[in-house]
């Protein structure tokens, strides 16, 4: 019989449903969800990272713990391979402390897969999994749309049982796979590679659905749902519908219906008066025309309309897969979908192709990230090599315990530390609130207020940073407590000498632009956000009055979770800077100017 596993709590922490659901609620949805029969819950990812880490509240650690400490179904989490939670890979001693804290706050199996299907990518995580006595269950990505597909991954399956790996999960993203072929490719894995097959599936118009009712009757012994809600504003497969029809099937889960029912209530109470749902049928009608995720065309459009150009979508979803070809045919799996669709948004914008190329794409075509099913077009690896240069070295392993004394006490923890690594300056304004929330349990601490009524108190402040409210009283047994949201409370994580330094880098003009005629101009090539330095604490890459030379590296442009390094074509003298850091910019603002130099250094070069 099959068994099923609840993705409900996960994806409430992502977007685009992130922040919708108090904390405190989401407790009691796991409680909830706790006794209802699922083998076990994922509550965590790489998409809850992300947004845990933008919205600067609350930690993905804590969040875990909390969960844990209410229920005792065994808790999930989904790492991308080499990437974990993260936008880019990462090193074998990276991979095991960071699934040591996992494991420590409370996660008993790994969903483990790898964006390419690249099974030697999953080898380092996967000891890492095996060593902390967890389990593991390595994903297979469906979706590549390459000739021959279904052979790919039996090759890549047969592979798994020598990592330790306890199943085979097929993952399917972008809602491509037909009901009658997750039959046969259940059974055909199942064969081939001697592990019980499980299904991740989403897709509109009850695909998902339907795929995961015929993969149960191939065989698959695990198939992944949401509750009602959930399942219908971002197209899962509902836990109430499949669960009744495999009772029907004469393939009971176990499953309770009617505390389903209940969890999705809960659920209701918070999501279910949007006049929209948050991902809009324009949208999931393109997704399902192009086999795509339904959350990359939702961010391809984002950018599409931020730029008032709303009405190129389909040109960029053309464009997406023209170059998904070029490349060797990768799943769009995150964080491969955003790097074809960030390429994809820059032929479209610029109306040139390869003149300029994100660097990830670069690491992609030249291998750095695994091998993906097809061949890569030569002219497209020429082309981007005569743009790019010469092939990048590969980047050394990330030195944490460097990292930690560069941070100067910003990540006084294993797991604190880790999340710097992966998000840099992204993470610094929620390690920030960490350690204004350590500083008040130290005060009430020294206040003489008992552990029960520390942690109470703690919860409230947690559910004020949440909800929006601008304050909260509680009496209890004689004690009196109010929580006010301060001013700098309103952008989470400043501190109150970082929010005036904001406002006063706000109060000054930006640098002038000077008249003489002749200056090079550099325009930002995409959308995104302005960083002036490689990591948090670095130097800028240049000041007012630096020399650059052709190829030099002036700034970094995040876009859609890639960082983009932006470079000078030519030599010259930075006259100005148009940008502060961790600004975001638009497509064609403007940067930096040069003023050009010859070939003989300039006075003020010297």
């Amino acid at each position: 019989m099959p068994v099923l596993v609840d993705t409900t709590i996960r994806l409430l922490g992502q977007e685009p449903l992130a922040g919708r659901m108090p904390t405190a609620d989401l407790l009691e949805l796991a409680g909830i969800l706790d006794k209802a029969g699922f083998a076990y819950l994922e509550v965590s990812g790489g998409g809850v990272f992300d947004t845990a880490v933008r919205r600067g509240v609350e930690s993905p650690w804590e969040r875990i713990r909390a969960l844990n400490s209410r229920t005792e179904t065994p808790l999930a989490m989904a790492l991308r391979g080499r990437f974990l939670v993260g936008s880019h890979p990462v090193g074998g001693d990276f991979a095991r402390r960071f699934v040591a804290s996992a494991a420590e706050s409370g996660i008993e199996v790994f969903r483990l897969h790898d964006p390419l299907n690249d099974v030697e990518n999953l080898r380092e995580a996967a000891e890492a999994i095996t060593e902390a006595g967890k389990e593991l269950d390595a994903g297979l990505v469906y979706g590549s749309e390459y000739t021959g597909e279904t052979e790919v991954l039996v090759e890549q399956a047969r592979k798994l049982p020598d990592l330790g790996a306890t199943r085979v999960l097929v993952h399917d993203p972008s809602g491509s796979l037909e009901p009658q072929q997750a039959q046969e490719l259940t059974a055909t894995l199942a064969e081939k590679s001697g592990l019980p097959v499980g299904l991740y599936c989403q897709g509109a118009a009850g695909n998902a659905m339907a795929a995961g009712l015929e993969a149960a009757r191939g065989g698959a012994d695990l198939i992944a749902c949401a509750v009602y809600p959930v399942a219908l504003t971002i197209h899962r497969v509902s836990g109430e519908a499949i669960a009744k029809a495999l009772i029907g099937l004469g393939l009971d889960p176990g499953v309770d219906v009617e505390a389903l029912w209940r969890a999705s209530e809960l659920v209701d109470e918070h999501i279910g008066d949007e006049p929209v749902t948050p991902l809009a049928p324009r949208i999931a009608v393109r997704a399902a025309e192009h086999r795509l995720p339904s959350g990359l065309v939702a961010a391809l459009d984002t950018h599409l309309r931020a730029l008032g150009s709303g009405d190129r979508l389909d040109e960029v979803l053309d464009e997406l897969a023209r170059i998904r070809e070029e490349v060797g045919w990768p799943p769009l799996a995150a964080p491969i979908g955003q790097i074809l669709g960030s390429q994809a948004l820059l032929h479209v914008l610029s109306a040139a192709r390869y003149q300029t190329v994100v660097d990830e794409l670069k690491g992609l075509i030249e291998g750095r990230f695994g091998s993906p099913p097809g061949p890569i077009d030569p002219a497209v690896r020429r082309a981007v090599k005569l743009v790019s240069g010469t092939a990048t070295p590969e980047e050394a392993p990330v030195d944490l315990e460097q990292l930690r004394a560069e941070a100067k006490g910003l990540a006084s923890s294993e797991e604190e530390l880790l999340l710097l690594a992966l998000f840099g300056d992204e993470a610094e304004p929620l390690l920030q609130t960490i350690r204004g929330r350590a500083q008040r349990d130290e005060s009430l601490a020294a206040g003489g207020v008992d552990q029960t009524r520390a942690e109470r108190i703690r919860e409230i402040v947690r559910i004020v940073q949440e909800s929006g409210v601008g304050e909260v009283t509680i009496e209890d047994s004689g004690m009196r407590v109010s929580v006010r949201r301060t001013p700098e409370a309103l952008e989470p994580g400043l501190s109150p000498s970082a929010t005036t330094a904001e406002q006063e880098a706000g109060d000054r003009e930006p640098a002038a632009t000077p008249e003489t005629d002749g200056f090079v101009r550099v325009e930002a090539p995409m959308v995104g956000v302005f960083y002036r330095g490689p990591q948090p604490g670095a130097p800028p890459f240049v000041e007012e009055g630096d020399a650059v030379a052709p190829g030099q590296t002036l700034c970094i442009l995040e876009a859609m979770k890639l960082m983009n390094e932006i470079k000078t074509d030519s030599a010259g003298i930075v006259r100005a800077i148009h940008v502060r850091n961790a600004e975001p910019v638009e497509y064609g603002q403007l940067l930096f100017e040069l003023e050009p130099v010859s070939s003989a250094p300039p006075l003020d070069a010297v």
